[in-house]
């Protein structure tokens, strides 16, 4: 028997509704990205994960089980932590175990190709996580997320709108290394201002790993460095939190400082709501899930995806578009 644990999906249905209701800001969003499914029902599916220790990776598991039931396919959850190599031997197992198609978190994206020669041959819908872009094929290998250049754009719009300055100096606290979400969300807080003529000065950017405590620690070591500062763009609403109560033990206000996440999880638009976090962007893991368990069941029973919204011309990609959340919404985000 393999070192990782599997789970059937039964076994997790009940965990996944109360995950849901726990963690989402969301039940009742403005869109779910996902459209009229085409799900097959009787698939077979892998779900390969990662650590479920962030609020938003843990709403995403939930909705791939609450998916996968949904429509009728027979699920299994291999959870891996953040071990590559044990994402690799769930991959090796797969074909050999009867699964018709795999949905995967990858920890590396940079390790997408050793899982598709693992896989041998089954289809892959990867979710969440970016993978190198050769190891995606159109009808074999497919990715499912939101389009991060959205996020860091809606963000740096709201603070261009907000503050109306020619000149920003700006905190950036990142999720972790390698991470396409941190990597692209960065990426795009920058070129949104700079497309805008706004000179910013980044005066200080660490990564916080997604979370809150190390969000909390990495403000306080700037503010040993006495800069001014006039917006936190953080990659999630988790390192915006830790942001926030750092500022506001060391007496700034997030009124006039606004500190922007994304996922709108429970918190971050109870933060909003209440006047702190200034602003969010909505990551639909409802409309992933289910776009990666469409995806899946479709390519595992030997059909084709270009029909299925969100897919991109190329066939490589499908995306659940993201949704910009403020004072003025946020209330529809925590029905």
């Amino acid at each position: 028997m393999s070192k990782f644990r599997m789970k059937q999906c039964a076994v997790m249905l009940l965990t996944g509704i109360m995950t849901l209701g726990l963690f989402s800001g969301c039940g009742s969003k403005k869109s779910s990205g996902s459209g009229a499914s085409q799900a097959v029902s009787g698939v077979k599916l892998l779900y390969i994960g990662t650590d479920k220790e962030d609020a938003y990776r843990k709403l995403l598991v939930d909705s791939v089980v609450a998916a996968a039931k949904d429509a009728g396919c027979d699920l299994t959850e291999a959870e891996c932590g953040n071990n590559v190599e044990e994402q690799v031997k769930a991959a090796a197992s797969a074909k050999k175990d009867g699964y018709q198609a795999i949905i995967c978190r990858l920890t590396d994206g940079d390790t997408a190709p050793q899982i598709e020669l693992a896989a041998a041959g089954l289809p892959i819908v990867y979710v969440n996580n970016e993978p190198v872009s050769r190891a995606l094929s159109k009808n074999k290998y497919v990715y499912v997320a939101s389009d991060e250049s959205q996020a860091g754009s809606y963000q740096a719009e709201y603070v261009a709108k907000k503050l109306n300055k020619k000149e920003l100096n700006i905190v950036i606290l990142e999720g972790e290394k390698g991470h396409s979400g941190a990597i692209q969300r960065t990426k795009y807080v920058k070129n949104y201002l700079k497309d805008k003529g706004i000179k910013f000065n980044v005066v200080f950017m660490d990564y916080a790993n997604w979370s809150d405590t190390e969000a909390e620690a990495a403000m306080k070591q700037f503010f040993k460095t006495k800069q001014s500062f006039d917006a936190v763009f953080c990659n999630n609403d988790t390192m915006a939190l830790g942001a926030v109560k750092a500022m506001k033990e060391a007496g700034f206000d997030p009124a006039e400082i606004p500190v922007l996440g994304v996922d709108a999880t429970k918190d971050g638009c109870q933060s909003i709501k209440d006047g702190d976090m200034q602003f969010t962007v909505y990551q639909n893991a409802d409309g992933q899930g289910k776009k990666a368990v469409e995806i899946a069941s479709l390519l595992g029973s030997g059909k084709k995806v270009d029909s299925v919204k969100g897919v991109t011309a190329d066939g490589k990609d499908a995306w659940v578009p993201f949704e910009s959340v403020d004072a003025s919404n946020v209330s529809d985000y925590m029905k």
